[in-house]
Parts: C-alpha cells; structure tokens; sequence
C-alpha cells in the first residue's frame, strides 16, 4: 500500500473515532490474515472465526492484555479511542466494552497511519498469543 504516513503530531490531531474508523479495517485485516495463515478452510468457517475476534466483546478483552505493554503515547491514544463519544452500540455489546473496542481501533488506526508496523505487529501478537486466545474456541 503506497500511502504517505504522518508524524505522531499529525496524527493526534485526528479525532479518534476517525482513527478508529481506519484502525477497524486495519485489525480485521489482520485477523484476516492471521486465520488464513493458521488453516486453509472453507470461506465460511474463515468468517465464523473472524467473527469472533473482531467483535467488541473480543477487542474489549484485547484491551485489557496490551494495556500494560504500551508507551505513554500509545496509552493515551488508547485512552482517548475509549473515551470518544459515539452516537450509537451496537446489540450485541454493552456500552463498555464498545468503548474499549472502540479504544483498541483507534490505537491500531495511529499506529498504521504514523507507519508502526512493527509495532502493530508486536500488540497483534500479544493478543493473539494471548492465554485468552488459548482458551477462546476460535474454530482454528
């Protein structure tokens, strides 16, 4: 993807709900990509597992394993992501733990856009490797 990135100053200035909108597509990408990596299955079992560990229930416990692993500045757009204020919630997720998916998108999105993809890929990492990945019944 041949995309200019931005300084953390630029960043920050978004608001985070718009970093939240690019950080969505950015960790569903990377789920995509992890599950297509971990078995070769049909379409359909694919979905069902991302399902899963993309909603809020998921990222809101995601939050929760990297919140301890991250930088002053990471924590505070992290923060920020958490403390947005959104019009509406989905059904399926209570307000908290759709402010703390909300949370974990806007952080992926900063990270992306600032051009830390190492980085992206060490918090992925964590979440994935995570006990809670371990006993979570993904269909992988």
């Amino acid at each position: 993807m041949c995309m200019e990135k931005l300084t953390e100053r630029e960043a920050y200035s978004y608001s985070p709900l718009t970093l939240a909108f690019l950080g969505d597509s950015v960790y569903d990408t990377m789920i995509r990509e992890y599950l297509l990596l971990k078995a070769n299955m049909p379409v359909a079992k694919l979905h069902s597992a991302k399902i899963k560990l993309v909603c809020a229930e998921f990222q809101s416990k995601a939050y929760d394993i990297i919140c301890e692993k991250l930088t002053e500045r990471e924590l505070a757009v992290l923060k920020r992501g958490r403390n947005a204020t959104g019009n509406t919630v989905p059904k399926h997720a209570d307000a908290a733990e759709y402010r703390r998916a909300t949370a974990l998108e806007c952080l992926f999105g900063y990270l992306f856009i600032t051009g830390e993809n190492k980085r992206l890929s060490e918090l992925f990492g964590f979440i994935i490797n995570s006990e809670l990945n371990n006993n979570e019944q993904i269909g992988v």
